[in-house]
């Protein structure tokens, strides 16, 4: 789209636009509201459901304006009975045969087709028509489907294409007859629920959240996803103290990922309220002995003796999913309460090496969205970095990008690309070699099974790009990988071109954990030389813990970690603090408490500030986040100047400022990695195989365990054998039938009824 401005009138008003912009957008930025179903900004066109007409001068008839671009000198009328009668009649069409069984529907309250009927105060019912009378039904463990409902807007179809690259869900039959379906009748994908965000009525449903309340009476509150490093923003919906949702929809809240979440992001938050949640601090009295539940007094004061007697021989270890303030709470423990450099983050990666060689910018998800080029080296995103995968699929769907894959593993996304450069297993490492030295063509070419010609096309892909070009960082790259990445990145920019990073964080605040703990320490090295330990979180691996004198650790649920403390504290969840966490694109996110900390949890920088207050050393927080964030923006010069009240807005999130070189001198970390690239073995072979879509997504974990549907997902997704009762019904959690009788189906129909309680 041009930056050209021309002049177009809108209901007799004058306005500057750009060129080329589509008519129902501009209409609406405007304050003129155009109602539409199958239209979605970013979506490829349907210009099926006819609600959006606007009258244009010099057109015959009406236009739908989700087809038109703006022209200099167009004179649209969007609002006269001509329009609003042919809308009415669009209305009555689809009130024709759809269920008026608003009372009992999941999207009562938040129905677009409710709210546009309303919105005209009544519309004619000039002819009668037998109404829909199809069962509800299962399209998988967290999909239900009432077809009924279905206005064949196909936003559903259109998400599972584009955005996801899936094509799971499709219609079928034709006129009349369509109904959105699956192949197979079962939903054998990511299980994102995007297609239910997106549904404009209640056909699809959540199956975690249906028939549990309605939604005028959930508390809405806007916060960070706890889980995936994209930072995506989404809705908490609460009542009377329990979480009974997640959604991303627009209407409250307009974060960078719209309305897209993935399937942690909107359905594993069973976490929050689960019974197994540590409800009161607990002391274990003696080594081997049983933890004995203690009063917060009892247990801040067994755990500060503890820490004085253990003197500076202290360490501390934060978890990624800690909010920047606990992580940074923790840091000041350990220099000031212990007077020790003893800390780490416990990751089995770091981004260390990723902004200490920053040769170009950190990329946003939208110049994603709109880059030219793409390169991905490593990594998974499309089950690590979910946002981060969408944005990619959308940019050569729907952009035109190019995107080179270089991966040892034939990954889901490597479909998409444009060139996928399969080296051999474990190699991945040495492709960052050959994008830093070009002279090292043939080395590289040899050690990762690949020809040369290869290496040359990707390097000729980038210099050939005019518009923004994108080197995506893999997590499971080494340090000296990264680093060579980052730092030579600035040298494929030229005249048209920009260049810029993306790391791709493993955690929620991978990021602003590298950020709050600067010079920090390995996990080993920190439980080695300690005889003491404060664990914010769970760790990777317990191993060293043992031996430890006394080991204390904030959690929200018992672990292999709590295992060898001696004293455990209930944390709070993310949804029951306020404090920020800080995405991959260097996005400075808020998280809001939306419900009161349950039992006597806490959240983690208090337990920390409770320790040392009593140990003599008070961080002066006076137990407000803002107090501590203040403290984060004085102490961490990227942050420097940044309030909550700066991060409220998330339509324009603010970021942190790192520090970019220009020119890093990143020669000690290509040699290192030409030296192992040299000692990697000719003999390996390559992976084949396509990892199945959701084999990290869907496994269990500490969090998405406590969602039962989790369960049935990490084992398989069995499809039941009838549709019309519930998964959790029909199998164990461990995926196995409870019932190996009962009949199965095929497809559903009403005789299906008759299957219900057998």
């Amino acid at each position: 789209m041009s930056t050209e401005l021309i002049k177009v009138t809108i209901n007799e008003q004058d306005f500057e636009v750009e060129k080329g912009a589509r008519l129902i957008d501009v209409c609406r930025e405007k304050g003129f509201g155009i109602p539409s179903f199958c239209y979605y900004h970013d979506l490829a066109l349907q210009a099926s459901c006819r609600m959006c007409l606007v009258r244009i001068d010099k057109m015959p008839k009406l236009q739908t304006s989700c087809t038109i671009s703006c022209t200099d000198g167009m004179v649209v009328t969007t609002q006269s009975e001509e329009v609003e009668k042919a809308q009415r009649a669009m209305g009555e069409f689809l009130l024709a045969n759809h269920p008026l069984d608003c009372p009992v529907c999941d999207r009562g309250g938040e129905c677009e087709l409710q709210e546009v009927i309303f919105d005209w105060g009544d519309v004619e019912q000039r002819f009668s028509e037998k109404k829909d009378a199809q069962p509800e039904k299962y399209l998988s463990p967290i999909v239900a489907n009432d077809p009924q409902r279905c206005i064949l807007c196909k936003r559903c179809t259109r998400v599972c294409d584009e955005w996801m690259g899936e094509d799971a869900i499709e219609a079928g039959n034709r006129g009349a007859n369509t109904v959105i379906g699956t192949y197979g009748g079962w939903l054998n994908c990511s299980q994102c629920g995007n297609c239910i965000e997106v549904c404009p009525t209640g056909t699809l449903l959540d199956g975690v959240y249906r028939h549990e309340t309605r939604p005028w009476e959930l508390d809405q509150t806007v916060s960070t996803d706890v889980y995936g490093s994209d930072g995506m923003q989404l809705s908490i919906g609460s009542r009377g103290g329990t979480i009974h949702r997640i959604v991303a929809r627009d209407r409250y809240v307009n974060g960078l990922n719209g309305e897209f979440l993935d399937v942690k992001a909107r359905f594993a938050h069973g976490f929050v309220d689960h019974p197994d949640r540590i409800k009161t601090p607990m002391i274990r009295y003696s080594k081997g002995g049983k933890l004995i539940p203690a009063t917060w007094d009892q247990a801040v004061k067994f755990t500060a003796e503890k820490f004085k007697a253990a003197g500076k021989s202290v360490g501390v270890i934060a978890s990624p999913r800690l909010t920047n303030e606990s992580v940074f709470t923790l840091k000041r423990f350990a220099a000031e309460a212990v007077g020790t450099d003893n800390f780490a983050v416990s990751e089995d990666s770091s981004l260390d090496s990723v902004f200490a060689n920053l040769s170009v910018e950190l990329c946003t998800h939208r110049e994603i969205r709109h880059a030219k080029a793409i390169v991905l080296i490593g990594g998974e995103p499309e089950e690590e970095q979910s946002f981060t995968a969408k944005q990619i699929r959308q940019a050569v769907r729907n952009g035109g990008a190019k995107f080179i894959c270089v991966n040892d593993t034939p990954i889901n996304l490597s479909r998409r690309a444009t060139q996928f450069v399969h080296v051999r297993r474990g190699t991945a490492d040495g492709f960052a070699l050959a994008l830093a030295d070009a002279s090292a063509d043939a080395l590289v070419a040899g050690k990762l099974g690949i020809d040369a010609g290869e290496i040359a096309a990707v390097r000729q892909a980038i210099n050939d790009a005019q518009g923004d070009v994108i080197f995506m960082i893999g997590n499971e790259l080494s340090a000296d990988a990264q680093a060579a990445i980052a730092g030579t990145a600035a040298k494929f920019a030229g005249e048209g071109r920009r260049v810029l990073l993306h790391p791709l964080a493993k955690y929620n605040n991978s990021v602003g954990a590298n950020d709050m703990m600067p010079a920090r320490k390995a996990v080993r090295d920190v439980i080695s030389g300690s005889k003491a330990l404060l664990i914010g979180g769970s760790l990777q691996s317990t191993d060293g813990l043992a031996g430890k004198d006394f080991v204390a650790v904030q959690e929200l649920f018992l672990t292999e970690t709590t295992e060898f403390a001696d004293v455990v504290f209930p944390a709070a969840s993310f949804a029951e603090v306020d404090g920020t966490f800080t995405n991959n694109a260097g996005n400075v996110q808020r998280v809001r408490k939306a419900i009161e900390p349950l039992h006597r949890s806490k959240p983690d920088w208090v337990i920390a500030s409770l320790i040392a207050r009593e140990m003599g050393v008070d961080f002066g927080y006076d137990f407000s986040a803002s107090q501590v964030f203040k403290s984060i923006a004085e102490s961490v010069p990227a942050y420097e100047g940044l309030r909550y009240p700066a991060l409220k807005d998330e339509s324009d999130p603010a970021r942190a400022r790192y520090s970019v070189t220009g020119s890093a001198d990143v020669s000690g970390s290509v040699a290192a990695l030409r030296s192992a690239v040299e000692s990697m073995s000719d003999e390996a072979d390559k992976n084949m195989e396509t990892p199945r879509v959701g084999h990290k997504l869907h496994r269990l974990t500490t969090m998405t365990s406590k969602t039962e549907q989790f369960h049935l997902l990490a084992h398989g997704n069995p499809k039941p054998g009838n549709l019309l009762v519930s998964p959790l019904v029909q199998f164990a959690l461990d995926g196995k039938p409870l019932d190996e009788n009962l009949a199965e189906s095929a497809a559903v129909g009403a005789a299906d009824r008759a299957l219900i309680g057998k």
